[in-house]
């Protein structure tokens, strides 16, 4: 008993060969065939594991092909891609950073677009994620505080939603241009019926203000630079959650090339108003994400 339990710590209570043993380039092709969380996990199990763990080979497989292109854009910053790719670049091969280091970069909130967008790889899968601020749509009516008004909220990424208390003609719109990796895209709409504030500590919302979503649905569209077509319809419920509204799918064959998405949420139906609607950002997200919950998600 006691030469096994020191030979599953590693060891050498006595013969016989343990974790320690292994070749590091073995465990460098288990780890291949694992997602990044595992890694980490497998990691904790010995030395040789921990130094197959750092391995370029082990977290390359793992980041997305143009994973240089999206460096760059973290790198930049809210400077923008164009500006700051070519020095980017060149400090890149003049200081090459570990691949581990890289992908623990790309999963920080990178932001762009002089902050309003921002993008991250998900730890679990290495997908690309981006989330696009109220304040980078356009919004009919957003300079007229009779209608619209930007509140500050700490359930947002961004802090601070669009908040609208009564409208006939309703239209939220937005683009974005960018290289995703190649793979299937979700585009959502994150939006909240009713106003989200806090009480003696306690989240409460305001229904004042909330009404005519029941009366006409909402219809979402997305369209993509390639010819790619999407739309869908949903009435507005559950007031006091945030939902993810589905406005359609797209699918990007080429990550060297600059994908442009045009998407819309509207209402325009002005035989009777609507309000009470706080609109946060449009999400997207790889598909294998999304299926891992109902497509009308409460986050």
């Amino acid at each position: 008993m006691g030469a096994a339990a020191s030979s599953a710590r590693g060891g050498r209570g006595g013969e016989g060969t343990v974790l320690g043993d292994l070749p590091e380039n073995c465990v460098a092709e288990v780890l291949l065939r694992l997602d990044p969380l595992e890694i980490c996990r497998m990691a904790r199990l010995s030395r040789t594991f921990r130094g197959a763990a750092s391995g370029d080979g082990v977290w390359e497989s793992k980041l997305p092909r143009n994973y240089a292109r999206l460096l760059a854009v973290a790198a930049a910053g809210d400077g923008g891609e164009r500006q700051a790719a070519a020095a980017a670049a060149a400090e890149l091969e003049a200081e090459p950073l570990p691949k581990k280091e890289v992908y623990a970069r790309l999963c920080r909130r990178n932001r762009f677009d002089g902050g309003k967008k921002e993008f991250w790889l998900d730890k679990g899968g290495g997908g690309v994620c981006m989330s696009i601020s109220s304040m980078a749509l356009s919004i009919t009516g957003i300079d007229d505080r009779r209608y619209w008004n930007f509140i500050p909220n700490d359930e947002s990424r961004f802090r601070t939603v669009a908040y609208l208390s009564q409208i006939w003609w309703f239209e939220v719109r937005g683009e974005v241009e960018f290289c995703f990796p190649e793979g299937t895209y979700s585009l959502f709409y994150r939006v909240h019926l009713g106003r989200p504030f806090k009480r003696l500590g306690r989240r409460v919302y305001s229904s004042e203000h909330i009404h005519g979503w029941d009366i006409k649905p909402v219809r979402f569209q997305m369209s993509t630079s390639d010819g790619q077509h999407a739309q869908s319809k949903s009435y507005l419920t559950d007031p006091g959650v945030w939902i993810n509204h589905h406005a359609g799918d797209f699918v990007v064959k080429d990550s060297n090339k600059p994908t442009k998405i045009r998407f819309a949420m509207i209402q325009i139906d002005c035989t009777h108003t609507k309000g009470g609607l706080c609109v946060d950002s449009v999400v997207v997200k790889p598909q294998y994400l999304t299926q891992k919950k109902a497509p009308r998600c409460y986050v």
